[in-house]
């Protein structure tokens, strides 16, 4: 039986996603603590800075940049860059966790 974090990650290698980028926080560390050796995750501070990275690295080696971000400021904190990476037309997936407020 798999998990959904198995299904991911083969749904991430069959899209050929080589490397995941991002500014995590505490909701993204179930993601990351199942993050398989051959997906590695790259820490950048502050957003715009990895979605820059991430754009950078998708136009170069011909893949899609995966963006992980934490809630709604990290996804704020990138916006800028993001309206580049549209322009320039490169496969980008961004995923943005939201805080659990009990």
């Amino acid at each position: 039986m798999t998990t959904v974090s198995d299904d991911f990650h083969g749904v991430l290698r069959h899209h050929g996603v080589k490397a995941v980028f991002g500014n995590p926080g505490s909701d993204e560390l179930s993601f990351l603590t199942g993050l398989p050796d051959d997906i590695p995750y790259c820490l950048v501070l502050p957003e715009g800075a990895a979605i820059a990275i991430a754009d950078g690295f998708a136009q170069a080696s011909g893949t899609i940049g995966l963006l992980d971000l934490h809630a709604a400021s990290g996804t704020g904190n990138a916006m800028g860059c993001m309206t580049n990476t549209a322009d320039c037309h490169t496969p980008m997936v961004v995923m943005a966790g939201q805080q659990a407020r009990r």
